[in-house]
């Protein structure tokens, strides 16, 4: 079975690289999907629109399959790529790293950015806490309500998480594991009489 646990960021950090004049300041975001990750470029364009560059990488995914770099106007391959070397050298992922340049009126050269943005990068994440997360199924329940007692007593025993409770006639309830236990909880959960379970979502 694939591991159930990746590594990624706490919470919002920062970090600051200085050369030349040029600031590079960089924030890194734990995020979970895109249209998060939209909403925050668009913050920080706003919030830093006198920086000449908002550069970034971003990565999503316990597989680290999906993610992807941007130079924003710096020379290609000398800031987005930095960026995502220090995501993968860290190996966090459902990260978002933006690296915003003031300008210092000096150039740097190629080789002198890829350092810069590599290293206001690397900043922004020391800076943070970088915390394990374990991968969760989240089934709906729904079942007989002579079947309570036989539901909470699996919950319990299995440390499983609960949400959404409706306790009637039949009653439905939200619960969440970790991944690798799936097999086992469903296995038992199934020699409830009269219980159905339907996944929502694995996060």
């Amino acid at each position: 079975m694939e591991p159930d646990t990746y590594l990624t960021v706490k919470a919002f950090s920062e970090g600051l690289y200085k050369e030349k004049g040029s600031r590079f300041i960089s924030m890194v975001w734990p995020v979970t999907n895109q249209e998060e990750i939209k909403s925050v470029l668009g913050k920080v364009r706003k919030e830093h629109h006198s920086a000449r560059h908002h550069c970034y990488a971003w990565m999503l995914g316990q597989n680290r399959e999906n993610f992807r770099v941007n130079d924003d106007g710096e020379p290609s391959g000398s800031a987005g790529k930095p960026i995502l070397g220090q995501i993968n050298a860290f190996q966090v992922t459902n990260v978002l790293i933006v690296v915003v340049r003031y300008f210092g009126g000096k150039l740097l050269g190629v080789s002198g950015l890829i350092n810069a943005y590599r290293s206001a990068a690397e900043s922004a994440l020391k800076n943070g806490e970088i915390t394990e997360h374990c991968i969760q199924d989240y089934f709906e329940l729904d079942f007989p309500y002579s079947c309570v007692n036989d539901v909470m007593k699996i919950i319990k025993e299995e440390d499983a998480g609960q949400s959404q409770q409706k306790f009637e006639l039949r009653c439905q309830m939200t619960i969440n594991f970790r991944t690798s236990s799936r097999e086992r909880i469903l296995k038992v959960l199934s020699r409830i009489e009269g219980l159905k379970y339907t996944h929502t979502s694995t996060i």
